[in-house]
């Protein structure tokens, strides 16, 4: 079946690739697949509709519900937003010569043909993963280029000499290249038909243990990252929502903004993305410690360990006994009764939620002591009003707060002391915060530890309550199916069912139960993808630890890039912080950066780090690395936007300047992970000496793609320029 208009937008130059024996094939297939996707475009919308209107049930039923809804939602939402070029590619093996597509979703006709694989799913792995070194049974390979929903270009890559006939373009890399010098936008594409083979390896590796991503910068490694976690999804069963999902924590707010589409147009939408900060209530407002000595105290594991023994020198029984008077009589409560209660707790259990176990064990206790007779529960609520019993309990076991917790130790030199014998007075010194002050970002682990330790305050009463509820909802339910069964005179019929217990137990509206608002990102996640890991302290190790118990990780960094230093290797960085399974793959290709600008970049890393891990660029800008005074700035910027339509510009290092349309303004920090088609350098000495400053040269020269312009305040008011480097004309371009 021809379409009406070719699904091909091939004009000019190429016009030859038009050529009905190049293309013929490929517009019957798009056109059997514009079919495919109006039906199931219509017969997703409808079985939405089905569900919604549906009755929304109850407990397990209300979740399933939900999760049909959602799976709906997502896959109509990617089949609307891409049509057609759901399409990457086409791939013919050795042993069949039809063509096999390549999707971002798998989608078959009325007939039940497969008219797209889904890219991960293991059938799809040649058309990513084949070489000429190892063709993995192809014959040739077929790439799209996408623009406005028609194929604007496309390349083929042939594998044997049998493969030659009916290609047109026959130079893989040319597709490859040609998506790298696109302009960039606000937000991140995934590079689905582009993916390289060594990249393509990382992704589809097991997620048993830690894998770590290594490359400098403009290897690919978000985008590995990115497409990695929706392939793990799809093809783990062990990694699906119910069992826990997957977290990706990114450096910062703007990176999670940028890659904020990359997942969704790869079939995933249910990965909660988080940066560490988000992880604690306080994470928000937290500020840089202004003592690197107190944040290098902080960021240790033994620190984070200190929380455990400051919550237990809050769980000590009482020393002394006493009688405990009731309507049964009177009997005594030892301190060996108290042990026993708190020796009652499982191990694990939060601090504040013990105190619900440590509570029964001793009405259980005392109960016992009066003998089987007295009923448990009246004697129960008779111990509750016993207000000096709860006096002791509340001393012995007080309930907690975890910022509390944790400011006493950095306001109280002796709990400090107490609790971390082998801090030095200057240590302790050091440490010291005065009541009010704002948390900082070194405090955050040591919060969230904290935290998780005393757990919540109101979990018990909120369980009572919730027990109450559904005790008070069945009793309801017993009553009208009480009424219903006696107005049955003979008994027979549907009305019987009523007697049945479980159906009684079902009638009751779970709904009606009060819950607490889940945190979303408390875990525990089935897979934790990091990146920028490199950037992470010992003590922001293990929040996410503390989040994962399978401990399977992907983990995507540079040491080059760590602001603090990397000397050890990653293996043992995570061997140090408690991960045993460690994989490392590396990446040495630069595919962002211009050969100009990473000339220039390798200077500057090599001269703080001589064995940085340097990648190697692919291809080269055609504009030198510009260097000028900081008076240039806005000539730059006028022209650039003048001779630009498309592309994104960064203004790096200088916070005086106000974004506007296409540019924007950040900090080195800020800029990590991101790129743009402009980069402005605005007084990079300013940024420090030692390692960080160099990292922080080095991260903001290399997010350019295409030009680099370098403006200092030195004496003449310029910045000198490298031997490959060169100033700016006065009429910059």
């Amino acid at each position: 079946m021809k379409p009406l208009t070719s699904v091909f937008d091939l004009s000019g130059r190429l016009a030859a690739k038009a050529d009905p024996g190049l293309i013929a094939g490929d517009e019957r297939h798009f056109a059997a697949l514009a079919e495919s996707l109006e039906r199931s475009v219509a017969e997703l919308s409808g079985r939405l509709a089905d569900v919604q209107k549906g009755p929304g049930g109850v407990g397990r039923a209300a979740m399933e519900r939900d999760q049909e809804v959602h799976r709906l939602t997502g896959r109509l939402r990617t089949l609307r937003r891409f049509g057609l070029d759901l399409c990457l590619g086409r791939m013919v093996a050795a042993d069949d010569p039809e063509p096999v597509y390549i999707g971002r979703l798998g989608l078959t006709d009325g007939a039940g043909r497969r008219l797209l694989i889904d890219w991960r799913s293991p059938a799809a792995e040649p058309f990513f993963a084949a070489t000429h070194a190892d063709p993995m049974g192809l014959v040739s390979r077929r790439r799209y280029r996408w623009t406005g929903g028609r194929v604007g270009d496309y390349w083929d890559e042939v594998f044997t000499a049998d493969g030659l006939d009916g290609h047109a373009a026959l130079d893989d890399q040319s597709a490859f290249l040609a998506s790298l010098g696109g302009s960039r936008s606000a937000r991140m594409r995934d590079v689905l038909a582009t993916l390289q083979a060594d990249q393509s390896a990382i992704i589809r590796a097991d997620s048993r243990g830690a894998l770590v991503v290594d490359g400098g910068p403009g290897t690919g490694k978000t985008v590995v990252a990115l497409h990695r976690t929706a392939h793990l999804l799809y093809a783990d069963p062990r990694l699906g929502h119910r069992r826990g999902g997957v977290l990706f924590v990114g450096p910062h707010q703007p990176y999670l903004a940028y890659v904020a589409d990359v997942l969704p147009g790869l079939g995933e939408e249910g990965v909660r993305t988080c940066t560490v900060r988000d992880l604690v209530p306080e994470g928000a407002a937290a500020v840089p410690e202004a003592d690197p000595e107190a944040a290098r105290l902080k960021a240790s594991v033994g620190m984070v360990r200190v929380i455990e023994k400051a919550v237990r020198l809050y769980e000590e029984p009482p020393a002394e006994g006493r009688e405990v008077t009731t309507e049964w009589g009177e009997v005594w409560l030892s301190p060996a009764d108290w042990a026993e209660a708190f020796g009652a707790v499982p191990p694990g259990t939060p601090h504040n939620e013990a105190r619900e176990a440590i509570w029964e064990e001793l009405v259980a206790i005392l109960r016992d002591k009066h003998g089987a007779a007295v009923p448990a529960e009246e004697f129960g609520r008779e111990l509750r009003r016993d207000r000096e019993l709860l006096r002791d309990l509340h001393r012995a076991w007080p309930t907690l707060d975890a910022a509390e917790l944790v400011g006493d130790l950095w306001a109280v030199p002796a709990y400090l002391r107490m609790c971390a014998p082998w801090l030095t007075p200057d240590d302790v010194r050091r440490l010291r915060r005065a009541e009010g002050s704002a948390w900082t970002v070194a405090d955050l682990p040591l919060l969230d530890a904290a935290r998780r330790r005393l757990g919540d305050p109101e979990a018990a009463p909120r369980a009572r309550r919730r027990a109450a509820v559904a005790a008070a909802e069945r009793a309801r339910m017993a009553d009208v199916i009480d009424h219903i069964v006696a107005a049955d005179a003979d008994g027979e019929g549907a009305v019987t069912m009523l007697r049945h217990q479980d159906l009684r137990e079902r009638l009751a509206d779970e709904g009606a139960s009060p819950a607490g608002e889940a945190d979303p990102f408390a875990g525990p996640f089935a897979h934790i993808v990091v990146d920028e890991a490199q950037e992470l302290t010992d003590a922001e190790w293990q929040m996410l630890l503390s989040r994962c118990p399978s401990r399977s990780f992907t983990l995507v960094g540079d040491r080059a890039q760590a602001r603090r230093g990397f000397t050890e290797s990653w293996r043992e960085r995570l061997e140090r912080i408690g991960l045993d399974r460690i994989d490392v793959a590396s990446l040495g290709i630069n595919y962002r950066t211009p050969q100009e600008v990473m000339a220039e970049a390798e200077t500057v890393i090599r001269a703080a780090l001589p064995d940085a891990n340097v990648p190697v660029s692919v291809r080269r800008g055609g504009v030198p690395v510009m260097y000028g005074p900081v008076t240039e700035r806005d000539a730059v910027l006028d022209a650039w936007l003048a001779g630009q339509e498309d592309g994104i510009a960064c203004v790096i290092g200088d916070p005086g300047f106000r974004p506007v349309p296409r540019v924007r303004s950040l900090t080195p920090e800020l800029a990590k992970g991101l790129e743009f088609d402009l980069v402005v350098l605005v007084d990079p000495e300013a940024f420090g000496t030692g390692t960080a400053g160099a990292v922080d040269r080095y991260v903001a020269m290399t997010r350019a793609t295409g030009r680099l312009v370098v403006l200092g305040r030195r004496g003449d008011g310029a910045a000198a320029a490298p031997s490959g480097g060169s100033r700016v004309p006065p009429h910059y371009t």
